[in-house]
């Protein structure tokens, strides 16, 4: 991307597990105040300066699709979601290639609490810099959502494994970690106590 404007920056909602250790049944579908968990993750992305987003379904694809109906937003059905987080990653990488982005910010599905604000610093510090990766941190840990340059969609569009896209960016020379003021970057829902207890902790700041 050297020498040339940053412009496109779409999103990719990873949204095809099949939340095996929540116990009520689909994470993705559980309620935050009358809002679905990818709901909350969906109209975060949409409302941000992102200028696409695709969600990558799987696992109970029709059901978590119509929880989404009323956003303006793509899917992609990933048949093999069953084998790991990285397949989801291949199917967003390949829409991303196809629709000619010159960036993706890869969003979990089961992570409602990233705040817009987030997104936006991300979409800035790629806008401004020329990291190739943009992760950001809280307290000085990292966590989610990452923006990928056009650069590595061929490494994520054969990536492996649950590890997604972790080893192009501990392997990248050029990423960039954000400091952001934001919990919820490593607030992801696994368990049913967890979303409890996340919704309480957002409650409180």
């Amino acid at each position: 991307m050297s020498g040339q404007q940053r412009t496109e920056v779409g999103g990719v909602i990873l949204a095809a597990g099949k939340s095996s250790r929540y116990e009520p049944g689909n994470k993705l579908l559980a309620t935050i105040g009358g809002k679905t968990v990818v709901g909350q993750v969906a109209e975060t992305a949409v409302k941000s300066p992102l200028s696409d987003v695709v969600a990558v379904l799987g696992y109970e694809s029709e059901t978590v699709a119509e929880a989404l109906e009323t956003l303006s937003l793509s899917f992609r059905h990933n048949d093999n979601y069953a084998t790991g987080q990285s397949t989801s990653v291949r199917r967003g990488a390949d829409y991303a290639q196809e629709s000619g982005w010159d960036a993706a910010l890869f969003l979990l599905g089961d992570m409602p609490f990233v705040r817009t604000g987030t997104v936006e610093k991300l979409i800035e510090a790629y806008h401004s810099g020329t990291a190739t990766i943009v992760v950001p941190e809280h307290e000085g840990a990292r966590g989610n959502p990452v923006l990928f340059d056009s650069h590595h969609f061929d490494g994520l569009a054969s990536v492996s494994g649950d590890r997604g896209g972790r080893n192009i960016i501990e392997t990248n020379e050029r990423t960039a970690f954000i400091e952001v003021d934001d919990p919820g970057i490593h607030w992801d829902i696994d368990t049913d106590a967890d979303l409890a207890e996340y919704a309480d902790r957002r409650h409180g700041l």
